[in-house]
């Protein structure tokens, strides 16, 4: 069926879906020990990497939040669960849920100029945040952060230069490791600075080695996004240039910053030097949507306790190129957990479990949560009935005996049957050597916190998440299907399908462990 066909039908009515073979029967819940979960050999190599090079592939165009791109996608993985049997559980008896996504810029027609010369920008200028304002202010040049703390700055625009980033190579590989993610962290940084100290508007210039270039030109063609939010949240989500679900970053400084081409260092240092702009926003609103379906339990007693497998379908879309390769595919961010999950929901439905089980592929994740907060806040079922949340975010990648489980120790852990449950099915089947240290408060990454599990835990609802973490390939055009370990991404989706599995019959729901609450 065409893609629009299938909107059209699946706008009218429920589509049909196979006949199972029954599972445990009533009564039966809990009661198997067999560590074998019945329908592991539906989870095949196979299929996987079909499903991976489609939607991972350069067709769907990196499946951009708020896009044609990512509407494409959620169409492709709605006309995918169909397929795999799945009963729609989304609004009106389809597979979808539709949310109004909010995107806020700012505009091409705001004015910056120093002195006589009007910078254009995107091109001359990046904005480090998104402040309207209207200014004329005098400048004045500080070399460093000690200066800057002996500088009356109070009502004055503040330049201060930003030397080359050093990144030191790192064993394990982390985000901030990024060259134009850490210059673009240090230009903020500085901004921060410059407000806490009082200054009117802060300007941060590459030092005069041309080396910062690629970053500056890096950072402006994702900051001319803006930022984004869901329509009726009332604010924006996520940092400054549209990677909410990324990183925790720093706060936007409450003054209009801008960081500029070396080639400007001395036009912010001649005397006199006069900043004049007139900057303001733009607000445009998209349709993001997630996919939901539902493989119904077989013991009519437990029909309204729900163990739900999320993940998301959207990544960063097309951006500035890389070696000549524009099309930020993600192919481990996050299409590796969108296949998983078919193929898990593959299994509950040719060997259905006592319990129903949902699959809720999220839009709009590296928005900053949006399609997960929206869900959480909107749920298709009662949000009591939700009894567990299995949620995964890339998982095709690096060592292939290792893997990370986050939500697994305090203060992230808060459910210890849940936890249970995933380190017995590992141990019983998949025996990954389990990552600790990425689940730690203190790693750098704050890895808990990035993905979809985290609106469901903030609810109380017992939330795991599965991951082969960070690797050098990570939001740049070189996340492709090639380079996916399909073995690997099949191995982690039996781990998956193989704890849902004991969540889904066991004799009680997982508990909430006693005053869980996350430390932010």
């Amino acid at each position: 069926m065409k893609l629009l066909t299938l909107f059209a039908a699946c706008a009218l009515a429920a589509c049909s879906t196979t006949s199972p073979n029954p599972g445990p029967q009533p009564g039966q819940a809990g009661r198997s020990r067999d560590p074998q979960p019945p329908a592991l050999d539906a989870i095949t190599e196979a299929d996987i990497r079909r499903d991976i090079f489609a939607l991972g592939g350069d067709a769907m165009r990196g499946r951009e939040a708020g896009t044609l791109d990512e509407m494409r996608a959620t169409g492709w993985v709605a006309e995918r669960a169909r397929d795999a049997g799945l009963a729609p559980a989304g609004d009106d008896g389809t597979y979808f849920q539709w949310w109004s996504l909010r995107r806020t810029r700012l505009s091409e027609n705001s004015r910056i100029a120093i002195g006589q010369s009007v910078l254009r920008l995107w091109t001359d200028a990046v904005a480090l945040n998104n402040v309207t304002a209207t200014l004329d202010v005098p400048i004045v040049y500080v070399a460093d952060s000690t200066a800057l703390s002996r500088t009356d700055v109070k009502g004055k625009a503040v330049a201060m230069p930003l030397p080359a980033i050093t990144v030191q190579p790192d064993a394990q590989f982390t985000i901030r490791g990024n060259f134009q993610n850490a210059t673009a962290t240090a230009a903020r940084q500085r901004s921060a600075m410059i407000a806490q100290a009082g200054g009117a508007a802060a300007i941060i210039v590459s030092d005069a080695a041309s080396s910062l270039d690629h970053a500056f030109e890096a950072t402006a063609a994702v900051s001319r996004r803006g930022t984004y939010g869901i329509d009726s949240a009332g604010g924006p989500a996520g940092a400054f240039g549209g990677g909410g679900g990324r990183g925790r970053g720093n706060a936007a400084p409450p003054v209009p910053s801008f960081w500029l081409r070396h080639d400007k260092l001395d036009l912010v240092r001649a005397a006199g030097s006069h900043l004049t702009i007139n900057v303001f926003s733009e607000t445009f609103t998209y349709p993001s949507g997630n996919v939901i379906g539902v493989v119904k339990g077989t013991d009519p007693r437990l029909a309204n306790e729900y163990v739900l497998y999320s993940g998301h379908q959207d990544h960063d879309g097309v951006r500035y190129s890389v070696n000549g390769d524009s099309i930020w595919n993600g192919a481990d961010d996050n299409a590796t957990v969108s296949v998983a999950l078919l193929a898990a929901a593959r299994a509950f439905v040719k060997h259905p479990g006592a319990r129903p089980v949902l699959f809720v592929w999220h839009g709009a994740e590296e928005r900053g949560l949006l399609g997960s907060r929206w869900y959480a806040s909107h749920p298709t079922v009662p949000r009591s009935q939700i009894i567990a949340v299995l949620n995964a975010d890339m998982i095709g990648r690096n060592n292939p005996d290792s893997a990370a489980l986050l939500g697994a120790q305090p203060p992230h852990k808060n459910s210890v049957a849940l936890v249970d449950a995933a380190l017995r099915a590992n141990a019983e089947l998949t025996h990954f050597a389990i990552d600790t240290v990425w689940d730690r408060p203190t790693h750098l990454e704050g890895w808990y916190f990035r993905s979809d599990h985290l609106p469901y835990a903030r609810l109380g609802i017992p939330a795991i998440e599965f991951s082969t973490l960070l690797h050098p390939d990570y939001h740049t055009p070189r996340d492709e299907p090639s380079r996916i370990d399909i073995t690997k991404l099949t191995k982690m989706t039996r781990w998956m399908y193989a704890t849902g599995w004991i969540i889904d019959n066991a004799p009680q729901r997982p508990d909430v462990i006693p005053g869980f609450k996350l430390e932010r």
